[in-house]
């Protein structure tokens, strides 16, 4: 079965009480089993920054879905957690934010799915949390854990909160 990364984000409301939340129901998806979570990490607002502070996560996922099938999916769960996706609107606060870094060696971009995610090397906010639990994985030709070893990672403080 393919395995998948899952950033988690979000800054408003009880943000480790969503994740937890949004986990149970990423777990309940037909096929799908949680297989690793990262530690949570309090970060700084990347964008846009006059708003509260982040906390970030990772998940690993084994998977039946297929990638678009997938993304429908979390954006469902994004939506259940008041999520808007307000157009115009990027980088702003949110109660959750879900994003699949990459989904096996897949490789596809469409209007609504790029994998691997693009924006994933220029993200230490993903990258830290994501070497958690892959370090020695290889997302299009770089290793995860070199890349976030080499990263600006000022501001990232790792929570014992558990989510």
């Amino acid at each position: 079965m393919p395995e998948a990364y899952i950033a988690l984000g979000g800054n408003l409301g009880d943000v480790s009480a969503t994740f937890a939340s949004a986990c149970r129901a990423i777990g309940h998806l037909p096929g799908t089993k949680i297989l690793l979570r990262s530690k949570l990490y309090r970060t700084p607002p990347w964008g846009m920054t006059e708003q509260p502070n982040f906390l970030n996560a990772c998940i690993k996922i084994e998977t039946s879905l297929p990638p678009q099938e997938l993304m429908e999916k979390l954006l469902k769960i994004e939506s259940a957690h008041r999520r808007v996706r307000a157009r115009g609107l990027r980088y702003g606060p949110r109660p959750l934010d879900l994003d699949i870094l990459s989904y096996g060696d897949v490789e596809m971009e469409t209007e609504k799915l790029k994998l691997p995610h693009p924006e994933l090397f220029n993200r230490a906010f993903v990258l830290i949390p994501l070497a958690d639990i892959a370090a020695d994985l290889v997302i299009a030709g770089r290793r995860v854990g070199e890349a976030a070893a080499s990263c600006d990672s000022a501001g990232i403080t790792p929570l014992k909160e558990i989510y």
